[in-house]
């Protein structure tokens, strides 16, 4: 009877990696019980978090390297913080650095030194920085990829990693463009700037080279997006959804897939909602419930950009006013703190009286009963994270839309 949650999910799992992942937890709750069951939920969803993805980031000196690892994971060029990756016209990287994502610290981008200079030749670059820790390289090139790009992107090869080159500084050279060409036409000049790398890369030996032409500091233009698709094309599935969750914001499609990403682990979390509400223990269910929807408020509140800190540097690097794109978000959740108040008014009376409901239910009708309390439990919160997720998107595209002066109404 403790199997009727799985059997009345919203959302069953369609892909034989979830399916991989729920048959074990209908095992053990078989096998030990629903507490145990639980534990076990919990576990994963704490190991999904910690899922590690390693991004080198490499090139020549002077190629904006340390632009790219701020702007990948969201800090602006005013952040003079420590977590940010230092800048500037000369080599600022002289040893091998780490930089945490500061939402996802599971994902970590690594700020090479510049390859070519005596202490770091190309053909024992990557000897020296262990490279199998690297899940995949991202050589950078500010103009012409050179000889050192093509001799690392082979070694590279050789070594079965996958690597991407991106041309950097997009926004700089398409305005010295625009200055010096009378007859300008961005169209044509980003097609011939993308030839003119990849015909260099041919030249030196690269069979079939993808090139990505990037501007650091305005992520939402040129090639960022196709780089995110491939990346995540290309990525093995249990890493794909933690390099969604990590990528900045630069169109409403990654919005989308955020959301995806987040719905997908929605099914484990209402799951292990309702192995606890199969423990009968008074008041435990609507305790553990409650400080689950409150700690994904905070991640899906985070993923979407949209609290203090990342308003702020969306405001800042789209020149909108912090206000404007505040005044976009309408749901109590973007625009508060969140806490176990904010969230007993928004989803309660609805889900705290079915949680009431399914402690009832299982304290008077033994046996029977708690297979039916689970099944109660399971469904609203499912149905209260979806409809916390789903506030939270909504708000995220308007607050977006209004960045990039998008008038199509979400």
């Amino acid at each position: 009877m403790f199997f009727l949650y799985f059997k009345t999910m919203d959302d069953p799992p369609d892909t034989e990696w979830e399916w991989e992942h729920i048959e074990p937890f209908k095992e053990e709750l078989q096998t030990n019980g629903a507490a145990a069951a639980a534990e076990k939920i919990n576990a994963y969803l704490k190991e999904w978090d910690t899922i590690p993805l390693n991004i080198a980031i490499t090139g020549e000196t002077g190629s904006g390297k340390s632009t790219f690892v701020n702007a990948f994971r969201g800090l602006d060029k005013k952040d003079q913080s420590a977590a940010a990756a230092p800048t500037g016209c000369v080599e600022t990287t002289k040893v091998i650095k780490s930089f945490p994502h500061p939402k996802y610290p599971n994902v970590t981008l690594w700020d090479l030194p510049g390859i070519g200079t005596p202490k770091f030749q190309a053909e024992n670059y990557l000897k020296q920085f262990q490279f199998e820790r690297f899940d995949f390289f991202i050589i950078i090139s500010a103009d012409r990829f050179r000889e050192n790009d093509v001799k690392l992107a082979k070694e590279i090869q050789r070594m079965e990693k996958k690597f991407y080159f991106v041309r950097s500084k997009m926004d700089h050279s398409m305005r010295d463009e625009e200055d010096t060409q009378p007859d300008f036409n961005e169209e044509k000049t980003l097609a011939k700037i993308r030839v003119d790398c990849v015909q260099g890369l041919e030249n030196r030996g690269m069979l079939s080279p993808q090139v990505f032409l990037v501007s650091s500091r305005q992520l939402h233009l040129y090639d960022f997006h196709l780089l995110e698709k491939t990346l995540e094309k290309e990525l093995p599935a249990h890493k794909r959804g933690v390099l969604l969750l990590a990528m900045p914001i630069v169109n409403l499609e990654i919005i989308n897939k955020k959301k995806e990403a987040l719905q997908s682990n929605i099914k484990f979390l209402a799951a292990a909602s309702a192995l606890v509400a199969a423990v009968p223990i008074p008041g435990l269910s609507c305790v553990v419930d409650l400080a689950m929807l409150v700690d994904n408020a905070i991640v899906y509140k985070n993923t979407f950009g949209l609290d203090p800190k990342s308003l702020q540097s969306l405001a800042d690097s789209a020149g909108v006013p912090l206000h404007d794109l505040r005044a976009e978000m309408k749901s109590p959740l973007a625009l508060k703190e969140i806490s176990g108040e904010v969230i007993r008014m928004l989803i309660v009376p609805v889900f705290h009286v079915a949680s009431i409901a399914a402690e009832e239910v299982s304290r008077f009708i033994p046996v029977f009963g708690l297979a039916a309390a689970a099944a109660i439990s399971y469904a609203y919160t499912y149905r209260a994270l979806t409809t916390i997720l789903n506030m939270l998107a909504e708000d995220a595209q308007r607050v977006f839309r209004k960045a990039l002066g998008l008038d199509t109404p979400v």
